[in-house]
């Protein structure tokens, strides 16, 4: 008499050759996605196969290294003394300020400018921990490190802004004076209404839309979503000009041939601890909002300045506006036609270098 044929059958040899290699399979999947998600690790510069050093270096709080570049007056002779923050796929070297700022100004305010270049770009270590905070404390330990003073200048440009900022948060006592230059807005800080800051995430491009929300709620899918072929990532990271706007198109070809001498040094520890940590940082979730920010200068014996192309397709002006309504001892210039590379057009460096240091328009 047979019996169990059903129960034989679950426990034959073919069945459980079966479950083994659906296993195995479920297994190589799981390891494949997970280095596909997986950054590879950064090419340290002075490393047996990293890139090499070219310029000076400070040793930080955490051993990291920073490069950065001096410009102008000299040190020990300046009566300005400003830190200048690069924006995204940039580095110490694509310091406008310094290059277009005119001799007349340069030398007649004694002028002296240190760019560096922000962790992981270039010639600095990366840091896989990096805030806003962070930013401002490398900040301050380079002002400290070459002796800049008590109190010194910040031009933020671009992604340079979150560092920006975080310095009018956590290093206030430090500053001088600081300016604003078409910095990258969070969408997510907490006190934009919902409805203005989803009207500016919409006048974006799709692709850059699932980068941001990429950045945000998954941050450790960023450098799978902007390497991958299925679906276009950031137009930043891919270096698509073709969403530039008709004036920065125009910027952009005069600028080709200057800029070729130094951008393979840009990405060259990789691309994941420049560009992919600039949107984890700026696009996730900060320890605070700008829009709360106090004066620091109620007795005008400084000011903060924010400067704004009305025609940047990168940084939406509405949300510019707004923070300059939230934070009216901000004073905020909105630059009629400009797009987000505006400080490069003609007498554009001498006019917010200026103003920054001599008060230029600033109401009494």
């Amino acid at each position: 008499m047979a019996t169990g044929s059903t129960t034989d059958s679950a426990r034959s040899p073919s069945s459980g050759v079966l479950q083994k290699l659906l296993l195995l399979f479920s297994v190589c999947i799981a390891t494949s996605t997970y280095k596909a998600i997986q950054p590879p690790p950064s090419k340290l510069c002075g490393s047996p196969d990293g890139p090499s050093i070219t310029g000076p270096r400070i040793k930080l709080r955490d051993g990291r290294q920073l490069a950065y570049k001096e410009h102008g007056v000299p040190r020990d002779e300046a009566t300005h003394k400003i830190i200048v923050v690069h924006g995204s796929d940039s580095c110490r070297h694509d310091n406008a300020f310094a290059a277009l700022l005119s001799p007349d100004i340069k030398e007649g305010l004694g002028v002296y400018m240190v760019s560096f270049d922000r962790p992981g770009y270039a010639e600095s270590d990366p840091d896989p921990n990096r805030t806003p905070k962070s930013l401002a404390l490398d900040i301050e330990e380079l002002a400290d490190q070459l002796s800049l003073g008590s109190k010194f200048y910040v031009i933020g440009y671009s992604m340079g802004g979150q560092a920006t900022w975080a310095c009018l948060k956590y290093i206030p006592h430090r500053l001088a004076g600081v300016t604003l230059v078409a910095p990258v807005v969070n969408y997510w800080w907490k006190n934009f209404p919902s409805e203005i800051s989803t009207e500016a995430f919409n006048q974006q491009g799709r692709n850059d839309q699932w980068a941001v929300r990429v950045a945000h709620y998954a941050p450790w899918l960023t450098h799978w979503w902007n390497s991958q072929s299925w679906f276009p990532g950031s137009s930043v990271v891919a270096r698509n000009l073709g969403m530039l706007s008709k004036a920065d198109k125009e910027i952009m070809f005069k600028l080709g041939a200057a800029r070729s001498q130094h951008e393979a040094q840009i990405r060259q520890q990789g691309t994941h601890e420049t560009l992919h940590r600039d949107m984890i940082v700026g696009f996730g979730t900060w320890e605070f909002d700008p829009m709360e920010l106090e004066n620091l200068f109620p007795n005008n014996e400084g000011s903060v300045h924010l400067w704004q192309g009305d025609d940047d397709v990168l940084v939406p002006v509405t949300l510019q506006r707004y923070i300059a309504k939230k934070l009216p001892w901000i004073h905020y210039h909105e630059i009629p036609g400009a797009g987000h590379l505006f400080p490069f057009a003609p007498g554009m460096v001498n006019n917010i270098v200026k103003t920054l240091l001599t008060n230029d328009g600033v109401k009494k």
